[in-house]
């Protein structure tokens, strides 16, 4: 890949983890027993999405590929909060395609202005006056804060543009762009001067536009990876038209009909989807064409009986442009917008363990009881009705939850926190 264009990166992204709770006090003169007002902690900052208009390759992310938010921090004394970790932005392109990294599942398309909150950072923990009770008025016990999501993504830009020019290299597709539009791709007389896609805004007439990129040239065993092609392929899969720019004039030494057959065959190879999008057919430097040559017959004749229709031009000259991307817009008048990607991540299945994995935790008179298998069976228990209320007990006895907190030394009377949810125990 040309080192001037990076449209793939690897990138990995971890939200702020919650600060944990305070053990506080309130001690204040001529106050006596102010009791716990330990402060929760703060929330971890997000990692956010962002479109920025001005940036067209991911050559940013070449040099840093970690992005870390901010932690909340730790609550403190006089139930004060602990401030909010500071989240953080990153600006892609538009058109970047979110990925997951091990599964390559489409998490985001960014092509809309909406900001995406990648990775959320972690709630905070509750501060010791959340345990406060009758019967347990001084808790010296906190939570902690939870972890922030993390995740390995890979970014993935796919232009978007209405129109894609596509050809072998050096049949004028840059010149066309240029001669149609006022965008500037370097040009010259010599085979893959464009190494990076160039995009351009065709203004036909008030009211009428269009986006068309000028894709690097596309050579045989392009969809295999050979040449440029293959990592510049991806950009026209958003493209509602094809223009094929065929060199007609045989300067390079090749057969115009066998380059149109070719480069027809690598789209179909790389994508059938993507060879069956409609296309125009520019027979580019008619000018240089002598006037005994059959070539642009030949051409004709195989275009004709794909169904497309053939335009004949010069680029250099401009001869001939306008009335192409007139037929361009005409026939994008009736085409769908430009393709967004659907997201198609499936995030894996919890694991949810099993009772054997809660942790359980004396703090003070308290036993603090968490894991992933014990909030899935809350979730499912209505505990202002007795019998769900006896049944999540029965569950709780029958996988030894009580058994393994009997080895532990609980005793009747003492308070068993399930999920911030408090019960006392009874052998």
């Amino acid at each position: 890949m040309a080192s001037g264009f990076v449209d793939k990166a690897n990138i990995t992204v971890r939200a702020g983890n919650g600060g944990d709770g305070a053990v506080a006090f309130h001690r204040e003169k001529y106050i006596a027993s102010g009791g716990p007002d330990g402060g929760d902690g703060g929330r971890g900052g997000d990692v956010i999405l962002i479109v920025d208009n001005h940036m067209s390759t991911l050559m940013d992310f070449r040099y840093k590929r970690k992005y870390t938010a901010g932690n909340g921090a730790p609550g403190e004394g006089k139930r004060r909060s602990g401030k909010d970790g500071e989240s953080i932005t990153i600006r892609v392109p538009r058109g970047t395609l979110v990925r997951d990294r091990e599964t390559g599942g489409i998490i985001r398309d960014m092509s809309d202005g909406e900001p995406f909150v990648i990775a959320k950072g972690g709630r905070g923990g509750w501060g010791n006056r959340h345990f406060a009770t009758p019967t347990r008025q001084t808790p010296r016990f906190a939570k902690p804060g939870r972890p922030g999501e993390a995740r390995e993504l890979t970014l993935e830009l796919k232009l978007l543009a209405d129109v894609g020019l596509v050809g072998f290299p050096n049949a004028g597709k840059s010149t066309l762009l240029a001669a149609a539009s006022r965008a500037r791709p370097k040009i010259a007389d010599y085979p893959f001067t464009t190494l990076f896609p160039n995009l351009g805004v065709v203004y036909v007439e008030e009211g009428l536009s269009f986006v068309m990129a000028d894709i690097p040239g596309i050579i045989e065993g392009a969809a295999d990876g050979a040449g440029l092609g293959h990592d510049f392929l991806r950009h026209i899969d958003r493209c509602r038209l094809l223009i094929h720019v065929v060199d007609i004039s045989g300067s390079e030494g090749r057969d115009p009909v066998e380059d149109y057959k070719a480069v027809n065959a690598e789209l179909a190879a790389y994508s059938p989807e993507l060879a069956a999008r409609p296309q125009l057919v520019a027979a580019n430097k008619c000018d240089l064409t002598p006037e005994d040559d059959t070539a642009l017959e030949r051409l004709r004749h195989c275009v004709q009986e794909d169904g497309y229709t053939l335009f004949e031009l010069s680029a250099a000259t401009s001869k001939g442009t306008r009335e192409l991307m007139r037929a361009a817009a005409g026939q994008l008048a009736s085409l769908p917008p430009v393709l967004v990607y659907e997201p198609d991540y499936v995030p894996p299945e919890p694991e949810f363990g099993s009772a054997a994995d809660l942790e359980i935790e004396q703090l003070g008179d308290v036993w603090c009881v968490e894991g992933p298998w014990l909030d899935r069976l809350v979730a499912h228990i209505n505990f202002s009705d007795y019998e769900s209320r006896m049944f999540f007990d029965r569950v709780l006895r029958d996988n030894g939850v009580y058994e393994r907190m009997e080895a532990l030394g609980i005793e009747d009377g003492d308070i068993i926190s399930f999920c911030g949810m408090e019960f006392e125990y009874q052998s």
